[in-house]
């Protein structure tokens, strides 16, 4: 069977319809059998996202409104509508968002869904890293962090809670 392309969303509907204070994804592409990923992301005025570094994909990054900045390796990026940026993998970069907030489009090569397995038995737990991983697990997009204390998801800018 092929795919037939379609529109999947109007990114002024989208922009326009989101509320004024309105924080992380507003849209994602979520489309059955597809190998890319796609996020619109808003941080409000003054807002940031950490430090991180996405080791495995490289991602495209386009702004589309408002501004701010990238910081990577010393230096600090201008980010301002229109501005397409290529952020490699194992780049580290922490996003800044300007007086009038940041908005932005990332595409990247899909990953893998965290598998839902059936339950093994297993040997009574005898210290080592705990066997549960949700506190690694980003709330807003599911993505499982490398980083064993996250502070922000290289995935989606969301924050993890403090615990």
């Amino acid at each position: 069977m092929n795919a037939t392309p379609e529109v999947l969303a109007v990114l002024d509907e989208i922009l326009s319809s989101a509320a004024p204070g309105e924080r992380g994804a507003l849209w994602h592409l979520a489309e059955q059998g597809r190998e890319l990923d796609a996020n619109v992301v808003r941080l409000p005025p003054d807002a940031s996202v950490g430090e991180h570094q996405e080791d495995v994909l490289d991602v495209l990054l386009v702004v589309l409104a408002g501004g701010g900045g990238l910081r990577t390796g010393g230096r600090t990026l201008d980010l301002v509508p229109t501005a397409v940026l290529w952020l490699p993998r194992t780049s580290r970069r922490a996003l800044e968002a300007g007086p009038d907030g940041l908005t932005y489009l990332t595409v990247h090569r899909r990953r893998p869904g965290l598998a839902v397995k059936p339950a093994v038995r297993t040997p009574a737990y005898e210290g080592g890293e705990g066997p549960c991983m949700l506190d690694l697990v980003c709330p807003e997009c599911g993505r499982l962090s490398a980083d064993r204390a996250p502070r922000f998801c290289s995935a989606c800018g969301e924050a993890f809670p403090r615990g």
